[in-house]
């Protein structure tokens, strides 16, 4: 099994990935597809007049601040893109099925009870926060889907141990699925060909790193700058758990899963792993 999670940055034509799909479920491979909203959540915050609000985290990891009327546009963009990716799945031939992390319970998370932030070199705390970590999966449902030959897709918000919706990172959440369903692979696919020293120098990627060596690990944190740092941390978090290989690939390829298990992108893995998924 292969956990796909498309990014939701701008300028992602999901096509590639919609036909590629319908390749692979057609041949019985089983997957799940996860998906954010971040670009779609940002025109949407503008649009109505709340312009989107970012914080970096004392580790250097960029989040949204989400109070409630963001929590409202996050989940909407989220659905509107969930329904769009279903739409077009299933066009395709594959019988997809939509899900947001509250269906059913399928994503559980710890509401954060405040947000720490670096501001003008002081941290700070941001309390009434609408964000959480994933904190469990219902493995149980994606699997009967999967065995079924469905293909899940899935979403935020999560639903939160105090019973309320929270944004959760859509990263972090494909890599817990990938975990919780025990995946061979992990792809994190966004508008990047994968983790890049340089980031104005597309040829200038890391092509590989062990979680376990400190030294890789330090150079590949310092390399990886805004959001690329949470797909890092989901990735190695996920390899960490068992998940054999993650990979940090780009989605605007003609095949970008092909590609990314080609090794196109950055490959997460332990040196003492063997084969592909």
């Amino acid at each position: 099994m292969i956990i796909v999670k498309l990014g939701g940055a701008a300028g992602i034509d999901p096509a590639p990935l919609v036909r590629e799909v319908a390749t692979r479920s057609a041949a019985g491979e089983e997957l799940v597809l996860v998906h954010g909203g971040s670009d779609a959540t940002d025109r949407l915050s503008t649009a109505l007049g709340r312009p989107p609000r970012f914080v970096t985290g004392p580790t250097g990891r960029v989040s949204r601040v989400t109070d409630a009327a963001t929590l409202a546009d996050f989940t909407m963009a989220c659905a509107l893109r969930n329904a769009e990716l279903v739409r077009d799945l299933r066009a395709a031939g594959v019988d997809a099925v939509g899900l947001r992390g509250v269906d059913g319970g399928v994503l559980r998370a710890r509401r954060k009870r405040a947000l720490r932030y670096v501001e003008g070199g002081k941290t700070k705390l941001l309390r009434d926060d609408r964000t959480g970590s994933v904190t469990g999966v219902d493995a149980r449902l994606l699997r009967l889907l999967t065995g079924d030959g469905r293909v899940p897709v899935l979403s935020p918000p999560a639903l939160a141990d105090d019973g309320t919706a929270v944004n959760v990172d859509a990263d972090r959440a494909a890599a817990a699925v990938a975990t919780a369903l025990g995946a061979e692979g992990l792809l994190l696919l966004s508008n990047v060909p994968g983790l890049l020293r340089d980031p104005n120098d597309p040829d200038d990627r890391v092509d590989t790193i062990d979680p376990d060596d400190p030294d890789a690990l330090a150079a590949a944190e310092a390399a990886a700058q805004g959001r690329m740092r949470a797909k890092l941390d989901a990735a190695v978090d996920a390899v960490r758990s068992g998940v054999a290989r993650a990979f940090l690939a780009d989605a605007r390829t003609p095949d970008p899963i092909g590609a990314a298990l080609a090794g196109s992108g950055t490959i997460v893995r332990r040196s003492h792993r063997g084969g592909t998924p």
